[in-house]
């Protein structure tokens, strides 16, 4: 697993057709046995169709680029680049889980966009904060992100 505290990330990410940016902190932990957890700075731009998911460390250097379009997801660590069949896989290699691409983009925007399985926690948006608790399928996982709009 990647680990990562809290700074300035290093430059931001390509932009992207469409006009949805946030970047800040975020942490993931799976229940599992071993527990496993993931933290990491981000710059998160695009839509849930075509979008940039920059995971950088609390020195600024790129753990990951994520990039996904329509048939295509791509994650760049270092000089290896790899595809998947979907941004859902996409972002289980680059975290451990499973998190809802597209309604990660809504709950970001203050929509509370169902998702089986999942329990965001949209209290504390205005303040720049979200939770999210995946309950089923096991193991349980708690995503908790600290953002601001780029």
């Amino acid at each position: 697993m990647l680990a990562a505290g809290c700074a300035s990330p290093g430059g931001p990410p390509k932009n992207t057709d469409a006009g949805q940016a946030w970047s800040g902190r975020l942490s993931l932990r799976v229940d599992s046995e071993p527990v496993q957890t993931f933290s990491a700075l981000f710059e998160l731009r695009g839509a849930p169709q075509t979008g940039e998911l920059v995971l950088t460390s609390p020195i600024g250097n790129t753990l990951a680029q994520l990039h996904w379009s329509p048939g295509e997801a791509l994650l760049r660590n270092g000089s290896e680049t790899r595809r998947f069949d979907s941004v859902d896989a996409l972002i289980e290699a680059a975290t451990g889980a499973v998190i809802p691409v597209g309604a990660l983009f809504g709950w970001l925007a203050g929509r509370d966009d169902r998702v089986p399985g999942w329990r965001p926690d949209l209290s504390q948006i205005g303040a720049g904060r979200l939770q999210a608790t995946r309950e089923s399928p096991q193991p349980r996982a708690d995503l908790r992100i600290v953002f601001e709009r780029a």
